[in-house]
């Protein structure tokens, strides 16, 4: 660069809103929007989540309306997470066809086509008495091989319902791998998985953990979740493994702790990359604008901004359907 000021003058191009929007470089859009949602067994009202402000637990009928709500505002998929009303050691809610998210996929299906991309989580800390997202062994690990066919099964009973892609989000050794051999073999191959393929043992998950109803009763996840301090070489390893087990695209969680992660991520792979913009995101900026402190609208805007430019392709995001309405 040879110009310098006074003949370089980089906000010529920033005078006017009209000149910014032409030279963004970075643009959302509400297809790239995911909509997580929370659908719950045997209640009669959407049961707000307290520590996620807006965010509920929605009933079969609450959760058709939102959906509808998402797909007319452009959104481009929703993900779901069941709390079931009964809970065991093998999570049975998981891939039971008449469980909580498999009722809801066929309310769904026939309520919209395929108006939305309907995903689905696959895991079993929604459904286990202990919480953790697999089974146990004698002496309180999680058994990753024992795991994995659980969540083989979920995911074939998911598809079953309706859904349009399968989110394996347990961290297990190998699901990727369980999951495209078990829907294939049950006549879904083309069924997609979006892998999360980067989940670190956060603390930015404990509002999800009140939505979900999905908090471990011992210990913590550490052991089957990444180290944030952990080396990058890690995370990019899962994402490679991942690909080679048959992943379609892969996942990034949380989302601006890890934007640095993300952009690796973004660089390695030739296949979509989705962000989750978590709910300790979504919680911290809900509570600093309810006390005044920040500009609410604009942080979203910036945030998601912020998760987009590192490269997300996807972003899963609790304002997803708010967001789509104001880019619309």
């Amino acid at each position: 660069m040879n110009a310098r000021y006074p003949v370089a003058r980089p906000r010529r191009l920033r005078r006017t809103a009209a000149m910014r929007r032409m030279v963004a470089g970075t643009r959302l859009h509400p297809a790239e929007l995911i909509l997580p949602v929370f659908v719950k067994e045997g209640i009669a009202e959407p049961q707000p989540v307290d520590s996620m402000p807006g965010v509920v637990q929605h009933t079969r009928e609450s959760l058709r309306k939102a959906a509808h709500e998402a797909a007319e505002a452009g959104v481009g998929g929703i993900i779901l997470f069941g709390i079931p009303a009964q809970k065991d050691a093998r999570g049975s809610g998981a891939d039971d066809p008449d469980g909580i998210v498999q009722a809801a996929l066929r309310d769904l299906t026939a309520d919209l086509g395929d108006a939305l991309v309907l995903m689905t989580d696959t895991c079993l800390d929604e459904y286990t008495d202990h919480g953790h997202c697999g089974l146990l062994t004698a002496d309180g690990e999680v058994d990753n091989d024992a795991t994995l066919e659980r969540y083989a099964s979920a995911a074939v009973a998911q598809a079953a319902a309706g859904s349009m892609m399968i989110a394996p989000s347990g961290m297990m050794d190998g699901q990727v791998e369980a999951i495209r051999a078990a829907l294939d073999g049950a006549g879904f191959a083309e069924i997609p998985i979006l892998a999360y393929a980067v989940k670190y043992a956060s603390g930015f998950y404990g509002p999800f953990r009140d939505a979900a109803e999905c908090a471990p009763q011992f210990g913590d996840r550490s052991a089957y979740q990444q180290d944030p301090a952990g080396p990058v070489g890690e995370a990019l390893r899962e994402v490679r493994l991942d690909l080679a087990e048959g992943a379609d695209a892969v996942m990034v969680k949380p989302g601006l702790a890890y934007l640095d992660i993300l952009r690796q991520v973004r660089d390695l792979v030739e296949v979509p990359v989705a962000a989750y913009q978590v709910s300790g995101e979504y919680a911290m900026v809900e509570a600093a604008a309810a006390n005044g402190w920040i500009d609410r609208e604009r942080v979203i805007m910036e945030s998601l901004i912020a998760i987009r430019r590192a490269g997300a392709d996807m972003i899963l995001t609790y304002w997803a359907t708010e967001v789509a309405r104001a880019l619309s």
